[in-house]
């Protein structure tokens, strides 16, 4: 009796054992930057020498400095989002429900032009966004841009930009939940006389919702931080959070305010994040 009880006592600890490494990273590599972060932003003076003061004018900054920068950044950051997946949807359910053998190599396609580095990436939307260029030409063409019209510094070509550089991260959870699909409720649907538009909005489309939203925090998180896109693609009057938070860390050497912006605008995407989650359904997806 004395050694089942010590047995099941071992057992209660295994799941516990199995979170150690887990947690003991989150705790290196997550809570103590965040608290050291927290730390920094509240400290107060001029480079090098800083003190801890509760100088909590660092984060009032945001509303009396920064507002414009963090209304960009959720701007774009959203909108890039919402484009993206109008985009990838079609993509995903394209490859899933009509790729058939060429599946392995349409997904390969959507990944190939992500081999070459980010920055790569971004400064070739510089070329096809040019004044003189094709797509620039084309819209002129069909009356949608003036003559002086243009895309390039603009907060469309950031947008692009964006949309593009985080499109696969938007599109493959998306791919993975339509892949699941039991094509048999599909057929159910039909079965019933339901038309296919009223098949996808009442099957596929619910089941596919965890990769929807999955797809859209893989890119909003990231899309609303960035700063190389409003960087290389845009000008002063287009920069986000992202590029403030970069320039007060390295240029300027401000680093509680940078440190109390960086906290801001975590918080501001954590606001935007609880409710999105609540409000589709898909609380697993972070429990």
């Amino acid at each position: 009796m004395t050694t089942t009880a010590a047995v099941t006592g071992r057992r209660r600890w295994v799941p516990y054992l199995l979170m150690a490494p887990g947690g003991l990273w989150l705790l290196i590599f997550y809570f103590v930057p965040i608290a050291r972060l927290v730390e920094v932003s509240l400290q107060s003076g001029i480079f090098p020498r800083y003190r801890f003061t509760w100088e909590v004018g660092n984060y009032l900054r945001l509303f009396t400095d920064f507002l414009p920068h963090l209304q960009r950044s959720l701007l774009y950051g959203l909108g890039a989002t919402l484009i993206g997946l109008l985009i990838a949807y079609p993509l995903a359910y394209g490859i899933a429900f009509r790729g058939g053998r060429y599946k392995n190599l349409l997904l390969v396609l959507l990944l190939m032009p992500f081999l070459m580095p980010f920055l790569l990436r971004t400064l070739s939307w510089r070329i096809i966004l040019a004044d003189n260029g094709p797509v620039v030409e084309a819209l002129r063409t069909v009356g949608l841009l003036g003559a002086d019209g243009r895309l390039l510094a603009t907060g469309v070509a950031v947008v692009a930009g964006i949309t593009y550089n985080f499109l696969p991260f938007t599109t493959l959870p998306i791919y993975v939940s339509l892949e699941k699909i039991d094509r048999s409720l599909i057929e159910a649907a039909n079965d019933l006389y339901a038309s296919p538009v009223v098949a996808f909005w009442k099957v596929t489309f619910p089941l596919s919702m965890p990769g929807v939203v999955a797809g859209s925090l893989l890119t909003g998180i990231p899309a609303i931080g960035d700063y190389v896109n409003a960087e290389l693609l845009g000008t002063p009057e287009q920069y986000m959070l992202g590029n403030v938070i970069q320039s007060r860390f390295l240029r300027v050497l401000d680093y509680p305010s940078a440190a109390a912006l960086s906290f801001s605008l975590m918080l501001a995407i954590l606001l935007i994040l609880i409710p999105y989650i609540r409000a589709t359904g898909t609380e697993d997806l972070v429990a």
